[in-house]
């Protein structure tokens, strides 16, 4: 009887997942919002309790946030890394600064101590690859000339989350000083490790894991994959970070095979991760933290497009790209729930849940439209726009992309460069 509730609970969830993302889908619009609702209605306090499937819900969940990371891993080489570490630094202090800072202080203010402040800073600081490729896609702006500088702020942001995710996990562990200190030092040497092994022997490691049978590589590289987060986590240095050095070491050929064959599983158990987070929020907890999140998003929303517009700046893009890139920026998403995850796990501070749930709910919503309109509304605001009836010029084999004021020039490489680096990250928002 138990195991017939069992499948038909989480029957019930799948499907629902699945109309739920084609709704989405037809809205041209990110599921995350659509699936956190879900684990609301379904979860504490909704209108309708999981029993039997929530013990598999929160295992499949923590796979979700595993391939998460491990498809995180494999859109990157160890050189491009090191390459935007190297450039694109002064970028992502920027990006911290404005945008960690707020979170914590408000955390402060709310009187939820240093740890909570810590969490509720990773939770502010970053955006959403997913809805951002899907929203950048759908707008046609693959080849804009800010493009390059988003690429480089999102890319410096997951590098950071290997540094930033072992040291919530020593906090929320509640360990001394000095044991958080050894966990640090052992994620960054691992880390370290991991990136210049990957350099120099990237190859051999592929060609190690590679298989001409898509069944072997995808059992090799998930068991790869579990084992070292698995080990990770056993270090205190977190399962996530693990599983995104080991995407990390995989490049070529077996990188690009894996991620299409992990990519279904990917989306499933991460949407499986969404609503166990929201499984796990009390709807009834969210109204008194409405008001807080929505200061918060509006706050952060407007570093986020500050952040951009400095960094487009830097790069010597004109001024509505450097609109565009802030309004590009915004979206907050699945990394925002992450970090938020392991504090309700951790039962820290029991509004956090809420308060995450709720930010994130309307900066995924408002991020597309901050896309969209920032630029126009700031050109309006400002005057500072092209005469009416001006027409972007063509684009042919060989020629430069001009846009007036409006865009850089864009050699017809660097447009493809972009889109093929932007292709993997439009999967992401399925998740």
């Amino acid at each position: 009887m138990h195991s017939a509730l069992f499948l038909i609970e989480f029957g019930a969830i799948i499907l629902g997942l699945g109309l739920l993302g084609r709704f989405a889908g037809r809205l041209r619009f990110s599921p995350i919002p659509l699936y956190l609702l879900a684990g609301l209605a379904f979860g504490e306090g909704g209108l309708l309790p999981l029993g039997a499937s929530e013990e598999f819900v929160a295992i499949g969940a923590e796979i979700g946030v595993i391939l998460l990371l491990l498809m995180l891993g494999l859109e990157y080489t160890a050189s491009d890394l090191v390459s935007n570490l190297k450039t694109q630094y002064p970028a992502g202090l920027v990006d911290f600064t404005l945008n960690a800072v707020p979170g914590a202080v408000a955390a402060l203010l709310l009187g939820w101590g240093p740890v909570a402040a810590v969490v509720l800073a990773g939770v502010t600081w970053i955006s959403s690859s997913g809805v951002i490729a899907k929203v950048m896609g759908d707008l046609g702006r693959i080849g804009n000339r800010e493009t390059p500088v988003i690429l480089s702020i999102l890319v410096l942001e997951d590098l950071a989350m290997a540094v930033y995710l072992p040291i919530v996990t020593a906090l929320l562990a509640g360990v001394s000083l000095a044991a958080g200190s050894v966990t640090l030092a052992i994620a960054l040497g691992v880390a370290g490790a991991v990136l210049f092994v990957a350099l120099r022997y990237g190859r051999v490691i592929s060609r190690f894991v590679s298989s001409d049978d898509p069944e072997k590589l995808l059992l090799v590289v998930l068991g790869l994959t579990l084992l070292v987060a698995g080990i990770a986590q056993q270090l205190q240095v977190s399962a996530a970070v693990g599983a995104f050095l080991v995407g990390i070491a995989l490049s070529g050929e077996v990188a690009e095979g894996a991620h299409t064959l992990l990519s279904p599983l990917r989306d499933l158990f991460a949407a499986v991760f969404f609503v166990f987070f929201g499984l796990h929020t009390d709807p009834a907890s969210i109204p008194p933290v409405i008001l807080p999140a929505l200061a918060l998003a509006v706050v952060t929303a407007c570093t986020k497009v500050a952040t951009g517009y400095w960094a487009a700046k830097r790069a010597g893009v004109g001024v509505k790209g450097r609109w565009r890139a802030g309004g590009t920026l915004v979206a907050r998403g699945e990394f925002s729930i992450v970090i938020a995850g392991l504090a309700v796990t951790a039962g820290i501070e029991p509004a956090l849940g809420p308060l995450a749930t709720a930010y994130v709910l309307i900066l995924v919503v408002i991020g597309p439209l901050t896309a969209r309109y920032t630029e126009p509304l700031a050109t309006r605001l400002t005057g500072r726009g092209k005469r009416a009836g001006t027409v972007p010029a063509a684009r042919h084999d060989g020629e430069q992309v001009t846009d007036g004021a409006d865009r850089e020039p864009v050699t017809e490489a660097d447009t493809a460069t972009d889109r093929e680096v932007l292709s993997d990250r439009n999967a992401a928002d399925r998740a």
